[in-house]
């Protein structure tokens, strides 16, 4: 992999630590000046891959502190770049001293996700994998930190180059063909060639789902529970929270912000919204509310429309939106002989029943299944890559299967190939590539 020339010119230095205090401080170093940096740190190199007890100086030869320094020589590095690790004593003033030290002696404070994205740049990762550092870090259940592990391990980009291989094999066949038209190979003559074409579009289908799946998996789902002033949407916040989160009274419109709270089930990451109710004639400030309900309608994965039951009868609105709504009716520990309709879902607020029937219902509506051991985490980039190679892919077989079109055929495989591989590591844009990155934190 081609290394841009910027990164092969500096020394990066930063914290790998969390910030605030804590017992042990990790200072990362790496770059083209680290084994000049160490001969003044340190006084020597030391063995590479060691852990040596050594004191650590400044330019001046004073003592900075005293603890563990680990070299690892390119290119058998994180990053593939000459790598120093220094273990300091935890607290703002020693770290913060012997970076600065560590930038007088040529270095400079490393940009966030920089030591991955070198990592990335000189091969040493792909960009699934290098994505999956940053997911891990910031995965808020087991199941998703489990899910970052296997991409990290390479798992997802596993997946990717046994697709790509498989795109080589049909693309390479047909335009054998092609190349070779006095041989009057008929196409849908050849049954292998169909199985392959076949079996292409199942693979392709296949890590779609799992895309899919990875990337709810990895963000979580955001539900926005809207409905009438007084229907129980407060008091659902404060079943799903276990704890008074909402205000609840009998006064229409109390609720005037949005407030939140995030359970985890079965793995997945559920941020469930308090919206104000929607009416026709609020006051300026429940205005104000309703158009923030509004917002959050906007951005969620999935809608709760909450009724009540003891209102007869329901009064409907028209809300047009392209996720899943489900239909939730509330206060069913005030009717008697209660007749359900099986497409929705009837809970109380106050006793709580009815409650997994809703988590379910959400589980289901983005057709989220238990995690097996296979399942890796993904993002929303990759999801929309496979949709592009899957387009690219349909119009190919479109065009070999109805138009006899073997050169189309070859042509749209072969873009269907490259949008797959923008996936592990071919990314045209500059731009792109520090958005990817800069979700990274300090030091990684």
């Amino acid at each position: 992999m081609k290394v841009n020339n910027l990164y092969i010119q500096d020394t990066i230095v930063a914290s790998a630590s969390a910030a605030g205090i804590g017992g042990i401080n990790i200072i990362r170093l790496s770059g083209v000046h680290t084994e000049k940096i160490i001969k003044i740190i340190l006084g020597k190199i030391p063995p590479s891959r060691v852990a040596t007890h050594t004191k650590f100086y400044d330019k001046e030869k004073n003592v900075l502190d005293v603890g563990i320094a680990i070299y690892y020589p390119n290119p058998d590095s994180f990053t593939g770049e000459s790598v120093l690790e220094l273990h300091a004593h935890g607290g703002r003033f020693i770290g913060k001293n012997i970076i600065n030290s560590i930038v007088d002696m040529g270095a400079r404070h490393a940009e966030p996700g920089e030591f991955s994205k070198r990592a990335y740049l000189n091969g040493k990762i792909d960009l699934i994998q290098a994505e999956a550092i940053a997911d891990l870090i910031s995965s808020g259940t087991e199941r998703s930190a489990i899910a970052a592990l296997q991409s990290l391990s390479g798992v997802f980009s596993d997946a990717v180059t046994s697709l790509e291989k498989k795109l080589i094999k049909l693309r390479l066949y047909v335009e054998a063909a092609i190349d070779f038209p006095d041989e009057e190979i008929d196409f849908l003559s050849d049954k292998s060639l169909l199985d392959l074409v076949d079996n292409c579009e199942k693979s392709l289908n296949d890590l779609f789902h799992k895309t899919t799946y990875g990337q709810i998996l990895n963000d979580g789902l955001k539900i926005a529970i809207i409905g009438l002033p007084n229907a129980g949407k407060s008091s659902l916040i404060n079943l799903i929270s276990g704890q008074e989160t909402a205000i609840v009274t009998d006064i229409a419109g109390t609720t005037r912000d949005i407030l939140k709270a995030q359970v985890d089930i079965d793995g997945l990451s559920l941020e469930f919204y308090d919206t104000a109710g929607l009416r026709d004639d609020p006051d300026s400030i429940e205005a104000e509310g309703i158009r923030r309900t509004n917002n959050i309608i906007e951005e969620s994965d999935v809608i709760l429309w909450v009724h009540d039951l003891s209102l007869q009868p329901t009064i409907e609105q028209n809300l047009e939106v392209n996720v899943p709504l489900i239909k939730v009716f509330n206060k069913i520990d005030l009717i008697q002989n209660l007749k359900k309709n099986i497409q929705d879902i009837y809970i109380s607020a106050n006793t709580g029943e009815g409650l997994e029937d809703l988590y379910d219902a959400i589980k289901q509506s983005v057709k989220y299944e238990s995690a097996g051991d296979g399942a890796f985490s993904a993002r929303m980039r990759h999801k929309d890559a496979i949709k592009n190679a899957i387009n690219h892919f349909s119009l190919g077989k479109e065009a070999l299967i109805h138009e006899r079109a073997g050169e189309i055929f070859a042509e749209e495989i072969k873009l269907c190939q490259a949008a797959l591989h923008e996936m592990t590591g071919v990314i045209d844009s500059d731009d792109l590539l520090g958005r990817i990155f800069s979700e990274f934190c300090i030091g990684k």
